[in-house]
């Protein structure tokens, strides 16, 4: 017999919605800076900080990690 097949109904394991913008980016981000542009990937940390430290603290403080972490690779 064949396995019956996965019901429609079945939720995502991510839920959609704009609430993983700031996820989305935070990889994306990352992914910038492990392709060797972590300057770049600094300054686009610090504005989505900024964007997000009143409206969303708890993202903000994901790109404030990011930031602390990755200062100290870039080659000024």
């Amino acid at each position: 017999m064949s396995e019956p097949a996965p019901s429609l109904e079945t939720k995502p394991a991510i839920p959609p919605g704009p609430e993983r913008l700031p996820e989305i980016l935070l990889a994306s981000i990352i992914a910038l800076a492990e392709a060797g542009e972590v300057e770049q990937a600094c300054r686009l940390a610090g504005q989505a900080y900024v964007a997000l430290r009143i409206s969303d603290p708890a993202a903000a403080r994901r790109f404030d990690v990011f930031l602390h972490r990755s200062t100290r690779k870039l080659a000024w």
